[in-house]
């Protein structure tokens, strides 16, 4: 029975949800709506900004092509030495070949500035050759030079906009003329070449559009470019928000890219600006820039605002309809099963993982909520032993860091030592004569070059981890390559009395790669194998393999290098982790054997970049190791056979005295 004061569960529900979902509904949408328009804003403020930044590229591109174009005529045979009529026929297959943007090219006698040859009739007959346009132009000098000058309204004869195709794309354009001197073959200036280009032209854009009209300002704060006919060779001061386009030019020149809100005209239109700024072509001075601007009105950028607006105000209309009609139903099918799941979750720690969740229920989604439970319960326990397996093996790589450090400091300080030790000794005059000198010194100078290897060592593997080692790729030969480093570590080889076998043919085996880096990991190999081996054998094979999977572009055969010791060997439980930094079989300064484990791990990396591969295996401790070296062969030529014949080569053992 109902306590005075209570009410159902039902009306409860009902009231809390009208009371709670109205205002939220009205903030959301007032939130959706802000954050739309920001988003159409920022989408408008990004546009607009490329777009300025490609205005200004594609306005440098036009007036590099056509200072080229000026530069090649002007070195014309036919205008250094031809006649008139020559110089008209060449002017007339030059407009042919020049962009639609060009409008007119005229030929001007060097001393009385007398038209001589045109494309445009008559229309630049009564137009001075050196415009009077900016403060920063000067006349045009005879030089081997492009003069660029900038045309405003007043310096336009009024028959060019009726007479170049689609004249109402002129209106606003950027008008350019390129001045360039032609001389005689014996250096006398002969005529001036005019080329008159409208770049830019002011498209019409559609609603929505956020490419923008074409503003430019110079350097000066003239205006030579607008989609406002009227705005053009006017100064920014003259403009309504003059300020605001004064702070754009400032921003512009500072190398600021970026969107301003403007108002060209004086109704106070707002207007959504990007801007940016390239060098002028017309100044004489340094640090001269033209600023470049991407121009489109405030509510084209916000094109679709209203729509939003709408769709906001019904699906709120809908959302509150939907709450009243959901609060009917879902009163009576909520509370029980809500019960059980939250006396479930409320003593799951007493339940010991014993007590299954509750299932079994009529609604779809708290069957799946139980179901999410139950899995959620199952991951944290899950994550709870993953979670101490990392903290093991954090443990063990942090262990792997110290013994590292302590190795490397170690193999640092010996040729530290063996250097200071010798330099002193002769330093301090102990030595009796030049030749014991000479022995110190190359005892010193030994160390010094294995101290390099280390450091060498090290810096390679912090290019690793920072993802900058590279290699350059050449065609190389293998087998040279392969002698070579033979040859350097035969010595090594019969001071510790051991057996070399050499498996290798007369035939080149080309490989892409680089001829330093590849080096790099066959002495590494090679040199581990002796360092390792202290009595026995160690063999050296190539083999030419097929490639039975060929990917595109991949070789159509492979080389392994195999290299083969008798010596201490591996266990198998720790070979997966020999090609890890920092990672060594025995970790302590005081092991056998010298190294800081960094030479496999830098091996494959390097491999790998010359699109190789490098494997490692042992039998176990004492039974010796071999490591295989697989690298693509380059098709220069047909292969005869799949696979190298060749007598293996046996280096006797020789019992050399120890140094």
């Amino acid at each position: 029975m109902a306590k005075p004061g209570q009410s159902s569960f039902r009306r409860i529900l009902l009231s809390r949800i009208l009371l709670l979902s109205v205002p939220v509904l009205l903030i959301g949408e007032a939130v959706a709506f802000r954050k739309a328009r920001s988003i159409l804003l920022e989408t408008a403020r990004q546009n607009l900004t490329e777009s300025a930044v490609r205005k200004g590229e594609s306005i440098e591109d036009a007036i590099a092509a056509l200072k080229a174009i000026s530069m090649t005529a002007s070195h014309a045979q036919i205008l250094q030495t031809g006649t008139t009529l020559q110089a008209q026929q060449y002017l007339n297959e030059l407009a042919t070949q020049l962009p639609d943007y060009v409008q007119c090219v005229h030929l001007r006698d060097a001393q009385t500035q007398k038209q001589i040859a045109s494309t445009c009739g008559n229309i630049w007959a009564n137009t001075e050759a050196a415009l009077p346009v900016l403060q920063t132009q000067s006349p045009l000098n005879l030089s081997r030079s492009v003069n660029v000058a900038a045309l405003l309204p007043v310096d336009l004869p009024a028959q060019v906009h009726k007479s170049t195709p689609n004249s109402h794309r002129s209106i606003g354009q950027l008008h350019l003329r390129f001045s360039t001197a032609i001389f005689t073959p014996t250096n006398q200036p002969r005529y001036t070449l005019h080329i008159q280009a409208a770049l830019e032209p002011q498209e019409r854009t559609r609603r929505g559009s956020l490419t923008g009209y074409t503003v430019v300002i110079a350097q000066h704060g003239i205006i030579l470019a607008h989609p406002l006919a009227e705005c053009v060779g006017r100064k920014i001061q003259q403009e309504p928000d003059a300020v605001r386009l004064q702070r754009i030019v400032e921003n512009a020149i500072a190398g600021r890219q970026d969107v301003q809100n403007v108002s060209f005209t004086k109704n106070g239109r707002e207007f959504l600006a990007g801007y940016s700024a390239i060098p002028s072509p017309i100044a004489n001075e340094p640090n001269q820039y033209w600023t470049i601007l991407a121009v489109t009105r405030l509510d084209s950028a916000l094109y679709g605002l209203r729509e939003i607006k709408i769709i906001l105000i019904v699906l709120t209309a809908g959302l509150l309809g939907a709450s009243l009609l959901a609060t009917r139903y879902l009163a009576r099918d909520l509370a029980r099963p809500l019960e059980k799941l939250r006396d479930y979750a409320l003593n799951l720690q007493s339940h010991h993982g014993v007590e299954r969740v509750p299932h079994n229920f009529k609604i779809r989604e708290f069957q799946q909520l139980a179901e999410a439970l139950e899995r959620m319960v199952e991951r944290l326990t899950a994550s709870a032993e993953e979670i101490e397996t990392a903290w093991e093996e954090a443990q063990a790589a942090n262990q792997l860091k110290s013994e590292f450090l302590a190795t490397t400091s170690h193999e640092l300080r010996t040729p530290l030592n063996a250097i200071i030790g010798c330099v002193r000794l002769i330093r301090d005059g102990c030595c009796d004569d030049r030749e014991e000198e000479m022995e110190f010194l190359q005892r010193a100078d030994e160390a010094a070059i294995h101290l390099l290897s280390i450091i060498n060592d090290l810096l390679d593997v912090a290019k690793i981890e920072a993802g900058k080692l590279s290699v350059v790729l050449e065609p190389t030969d293998l087998q040279q390559l392969l002698k070579e480093v033979i040859n350097l570590q035969t010595v090594h080889i019969q001071q510790k009395g051991l057996q070399l076998v050499v498996s290798q043919g007369s035939e080149p085996i080309p490989v892409q790669a680089d001829p330093a880096k590849l080096k790099q990991v066959l002495l590494n190999v090679i040199g581990n194998a002796v360092k390792f081996t202290e009595q026995g054998k160690i063999t050296i094979s190539t083999q030419l393999q097929p490639v039975t999977e060929l990917l595109p572009n991949s070789s159509r055969s492979r080389v392994v290098i195999t290299v083969e010791d008798t010596g201490v060997g591996i266990d198998p439980a720790l070979q997966h982790k020999l090609f890890r930094p920092f990672v060594m079989v025995d970790g302590t300064t005081t092991r056998k054997f010298g190294g800081t484990g960094l030479g496999l791990a830098i091996s494959r990396n390097l491999i790998e970049l010359m699109g190789g591969s490098i494997t490692l295996h042992s039998a176990g401790v004492g039974k010796g190791t071999t490591v295989a070296i697989t690298m693509p062969v380059m098709d220069l030529a047909p292969l005869r056979s799949h696979h190298v014949r060749e007598e293996p080569r046996v280096l006797d053992r020789l019992h050399l005295p120890r140094s």
